[in-house]
């Protein structure tokens, strides 16, 4: 079960008008961060983002399933029945949860340094390409608001200045 905090966050988002994936990150945050904890563990950091996003979708998160072609079919079933189960209202099961827990305890933290989520973006991102990156960019600044630009902004300074 996702914290409330969690769901708080999302909703903001939501209320800002902001895409379902910004939504879902502040899952997969949650997630990366019980990894670091020691809450549990994971296989890849690609799952740590995959159980978050899952949460996302259980929590009522209208973020659709990958298309067909970039996930196996499995991935694209799994995701279809964690969306239906957030637009019904079921409650969560007990045993499922334990077990998935009890499953993850076994995992490395590694998954969720740093170095091991830079690898995975830097890899998720050369799948893409630079329209598609041109375009997140620029939906990105339309529901930033002005002080998130500016911080942005001064960020990116910082970034060029450094290299």
């Amino acid at each position: 079960m996702p914290e409330k905090e969690t769901i708080q966050k999302a909703r903001r988002d939501r209320r800002e008008g902001k895409a379902p994936s910004t939504q879902a990150g502040e899952f997969v945050h949650e997630e990366i961060e019980h990894v670091r904890e020691g809450k549990h563990g994971a296989r890849s950091t690609k799952q740590a983002i995959a159980i978050g996003l899952s949460k996302a979708r259980r929590a009522g998160v209208k973020l659709p399933p990958p298309a067909k072609g970039t996930t196996s079919a499995a991935t694209r079933e799994s995701a279809k029945r964690a969306l239906a189960e957030g637009q019904s209202h079921h409650k969560p099961s007990a045993k499922r949860a334990r077990a998935v827990r009890a499953a993850l305890k076994h995992e490395k933290h590694s998954t969720a340094s740093h170095a091991a989520l830079s690898r995975q973006a830097k890899s998720a991102a050369s799948h893409r390409g630079a329209a598609s990156r041109s375009r997140a960019a620029q939906k990105a600044v339309k529901t930033k608001g002005s002080a998130g630009l500016h911080r942005a902004a001064v960020k990116a300074a910082r970034t060029r200045a450094t290299t």
